[in-house]
């Protein structure tokens, strides 16, 4: 089983060589949800995509390498049989309920490959993902996604985990890669610049939102980390988004 974190084209084929089929037509000209290449006996493949929170997704996808595969030896390779086994009679049968089914069925399958690749990246691999997984550091990992806009203090974090407060920063540092009040701030700006470019808030509003009294705080802490203030932000990926649907419309 394999999956692509981020959109790109692939090439699936026993041989390279072969004429290829556009998977994308394939799919749309195919009945009872499954399509057929030749007589479509030598191979099944079961694919399914992933919709990640639209505010909260980038974080993922952009820690995950180009490419997660697990093997037929892997530790994690039964339980996925079982689930993909499972999967592919729910398509097959569409019995009342098959959708629901069929989507908390892939949405385990997505969890078991991130459990895969963590178990085999080892401890070197720093990284929130590295961090969600640390039984120590998850919870305060957990709170500060949960509260961004709260202003966290490094000894209170450590409270919750219940470490003292040089033990936490250090094991925070060593897991996460980051300090925890510098995750904090990272965490922020990628809402911001999420809340930038959706363009539903004010600069004050959105900076209120997380946690900024002051749009002048908000600004400062904004251009420090990405080196453009806000409205500049805004006004640049706007242009960039609205060519980007020009060129898509034409």
């Amino acid at each position: 089983m394999f999956v692509l974190p981020a959109e790109r084209a692939f090439v699936l084929a026993g041989d390279l060589n072969a004429p290829q089929a556009n998977g994308l037509k394939l799919f749309a000209g195919a009945t009872g949800k499954i399509g057929k290449v030749g007589d479509g006996d030598e191979f099944f493949a079961v694919g399914a995509h992933i919709a990640l929170d639209p505010q909260r997704g980038g974080l993922l996808s952009e820690v995950l390498p180009p490419l997660l595969h697990v093997g037929g030896s892997s530790s994690e390779a039964t339980a996925m049989r079982w689930l993909l086994d499972q999967l592919v009679k729910e398509v097959v049968a569409d019995q009342p309920g098959a959708m629901l089914a069929s989507n908390q069925l892939a949405q385990l399958l997505c969890i078991q490959i991130i459990r895969s690749y963590l178990e085999a990246s080892g401890p070197d691999t720093a990284g929130w993902l590295r961090a969600l997984s640390d039984k120590r550091i998850a919870p305060a990992l957990r709170l500060m996604h949960r509260e961004p806009a709260r202003a966290w203090r490094l000894d209170e974090l450590a409270k919750e985990v219940a470490m003292s407060r040089t033990s936490f920063a250090l094991r925070f540092k060593t897991i996460a890669g980051v300090a925890p009040l510098t995750y904090l701030l990272n965490l922020r700006m990628r809402f911001a610049e999420q809340g930038l470019r959706e363009g539903s808030m004010s600069v004050s509003e959105l900076g209120l939102s997380l946690g900024y009294t002051t749009e002048s705080a908000f600004s400062n802490a904004f251009k420090r980390t990405t080196g453009m203030a806000p409205k500049r932000y805004q006004n640049v990926f706007t242009r960039m988004d609205r060519s980007t649907s020009r060129k898509g419309i034409a």
